[in-house]
C-alpha cells in the first residue's frame, strides 16, 4: 500500500473507533483531526480545509445527513465517505443524495477502507488537476486565437517577433487587446520565465511615471522616505510593457530613449548608473506619426520603439471571431461562478455578431461578465445583453444621417432600410418569418429586400 498523503477529518461519537481509524490513517501518512459530534465537525470544517471527511451517520444532536446537507449548502465540496454501523440500502441512498461520495459499513476491513479512501482521493486529485488545467488554458489563451485573417496574421507576426530582443510597438484602438498580445509575445520568448511588468503611462503624473519606471533615492522628492527600485529593475531578465506610451512628456521621452539605446539609467535623485536587461514592449492608440510631425513625440524614439510594429485590429474587423471570444468569456466567467452548463442562445450570438463593438474586446468582456452574473437560467438570452447593444448604439457603424452632408432622399431611405433590416435579422437569429412579424411585412418581402440590400440571413453584408 502506498502512502495516501492527505488531511482527513474523522467524525464519530465512538472514541475508540476515532482513535483506531486515526492511528491507521497516520500509518498511511495522513494527518487527521477528530470530531465527536456533528456540531463540532461543522465548526472544524469552517476553520480548516480537508481532503476527505469520514463521517458517521448516527450521532447525538446533528447527525451525518444534516452535516452533509449543511456542507453542501456552504458550497463545501470536500469528499465525504459515510461510515456507519446502521447500514441499509435506504441509508446509503439518502447519504449519496445528500452529497456523500461513498458509503462503508462498520466494522470496516482496513483494506477496504484504504481502497475506498485511495480511490476517492485519486478521483479528487484528478478532478482538481483537470480543473487547474482548464483554468490555466482559460487564462493563457484569450484573444490570441481566432479564425479571422487579421487575427491570424497578427498572431503569426507576434510569434515570429517573440524570440528576438527587438522592441515591439503595438498599435490599435482602446480595448482591442494590446496588453494580451504583449503578454503573448513575452510568453513565446526566451524570457518567459522572467517577470512581465506592466506600466500604465497615462495613469500617473510625469514625475510619478519617472519614479515608477526608474526608481528613486531617499530624499529625491517630498515623500521619498526610502530608496525604491523602479519597474525596469523589476523587469530585469523579463519584459516591461509600457501602455499608452504616446502620452509621456518630451523630458521623459529623452530619458527613455537613452535607456533603450544603452540599457542604462539613474534613479531619480541618484548619481549611480544602473544597468538592466529587460525587453520593452510599448503600446498606444495614438497616431504617433502625426505626433512626430506635430513635434510632441520624438522621431528618434518613435523609430527606436517601432523596430517591430504590430497593428491590433478592432473587433469589428475580426469577422468570425466575435462568437469565439463570446464563448471564451462565457467559459471564463462560468468557471469562476461555477455555472458549467450555461450557454449562449443563437439569437444572442446573432445580435452580438451584428454589433460593431466600439469598445472592442474590453466591451465584450464586460458584457459577457454582466450576462453570466445576471442570467437567471442556463441560457444567455438577448434580453440579458446591455441596453446599448440591444439598441444598436454603435459609433463604428455606417451613419444613416451625417449632419455634415445631406444625403439624397433615396440614398438615405436605402441606408435606413438596410440598418433596420440588419437589426431585425440579428435579433431573430436570421429567422425571416419572425423578422417579418417584427417589421410588420410579408415573409416574401423580407427575402426580396434582403437580396436588394445585399444582406445575409444573419444580417451581415454579403
Amino acid at each position: 500500500m502506498k502512502n495516501l498523503n492527505a488531511c482527513i477529518l474523522i467524525v464519530d461519537d465512538e472514541p475508540m473507533l476515532r482513535r483506531t481509524m486515526s492511528d491507521r490513517m497516520k500509518f498511511w501518512d495522513c494527518s487527521t483531526n477528530e470530531a465527536s459530534t456533528g456540531e463540532e465537525a461543522l465548526e472544524m470544517l469552517g476553520k480548516k480545509s480537508y481532503d476527505l471527511v469520514l463521517l458517521d451517520l448516527k450521532m447525538p444532536g446533528i447527525g451525518g445527513i444534516e452535516v452533509l446537507k449543511t456542507m453542501r449548502e456552504r458550497d463545501d465540496t470536500t469528499d465525504v465517505v459515510v461510515l456507519t454501523a446502521h447500514g441499509s440500502v435506504e441509508a446509503a441512498v439518502e447519504a449519496i443524495q445528500a452529497g456523500a461520495t461513498d458509503f462503508l459499513l462498520k466494522p470496516a476491513d482496513f483494506e477496504l477502507v484504504y481502497n475506498t479512501v485511495n480511490r476517492v482521493l485519486a478521483s479528487r486529485r484528478l478532478a482538481l488537476a483537470h480543473e487547474a488545467l482548464l483554468e490555466q488554458h482559460i487564462q493563457d489563451a484569450p484573444f490570441v486565437t481566432g479564425d479571422s485573417p487579421a487575427m491570424k496574421t497578427l498572431v503569426e507576426s507576434a510569434r515570429r517577433a517573440a524570440p528576438s530582443k527587438a522592441t515591439v510597438l503595438l498599435r490599435g484602438e482602446s480595448g482591442s487587446g494590446k496588453g494580451v498580445i504583449a503578454e503573448f509575445v513575452h510568453r513565446e520568448s526566451d524570457r518567459s520565465k522572467g517577470p512581465f511588468v506592466y506600466v500604465n503611462c497615462v495613469a500617473l503624473s510625469d514625475e510619478l511615471i519617472e519614479s515608477t519606471l526608474f526608481g528613486h533615492e531617499r530624499g529625491a522628492f517630498t515623500g521619498a522616505v526610502a530608496r525604491k527600485a523602479g519597474r525596469f529593475e523589476a523587469a530585469n531578465s523579463g519584459t516591461a510593457f509600457l501602455d499608452e506610451i504616446g502620452d509621456i512628456s518630451p523630458r521623459l521621452q529623452t530619458k527613455l530613449l537613452h535607456f533603450l539605446e544603452t540599457g542604462e539609467f539613474e534613479r531619480v535623485g541618484g548619481t549611480r548608473t544602473l544597468c538592466v536587461d529587460c525587453r520593452i514592449i510599448a503600446a498606444t492608440n495614438r497616431d504617433l506619426e502625426a505626433a512626430v510631425r506635430e513635434g510632441s513625440f520624438r522621431e528618434d524614439l518613435f523609430y527606436r520603439l517601432n523596430v517591430i510594429g504590430l497593428e491590433v485590429p478592432p473587433l469589428r474587423d475580426r469577422e468570425g471571431d466575435i462568437s469565439i471570444l463570446a464563448e471564451f468569456f462565457l467559459a471564463r466567467f462560468a468557471f469562476e461562478l461555477k455555472r458549467k452548463k450555461i450557454k449562449i442562445s443563437p439569437q444572442t450570438h446573432a445580435i452580438m455578431g451584428a454589433y460593431g463593438w466600439p469598445g472592442n474586446v474590453r466591451q465584450m468582456k464586460n458584457a459577457m461578465e454582466r450576462m453570466v452574473v445576471m442570467a437567471p437560467g442556463d441560457v444567455l438570452t438577448p434580453d440579458l445583453l446591455p441596453p446599448e447593444i440591444l439598441r444598436g448604439d454603435d459609433p463604428a457603424a455606417e451613419p444613416v444621417f451625417d449632419h455634415g452632408e445631406l444625403l439624397p432622399l433615396r440614398e438615405a431611405e436605402q441606408a435606413f432600410r438596410k440598418q433596420h433590416f440588419r437589426r431585425a435579422l440579428a435579433m431573430t437569429g436570421g429567422n425571416q418569418t419572425t423578422a417579418a412579424e417584427l417589421l410588420g411585412i410579408q415573409r416574401s418581402s423580407v427575402n426580396r429586400q434582403m437580396k436588394e440590400l445585399g444582406l445575409r440571413e444573419d444580417g451581415a453584408a454579403n
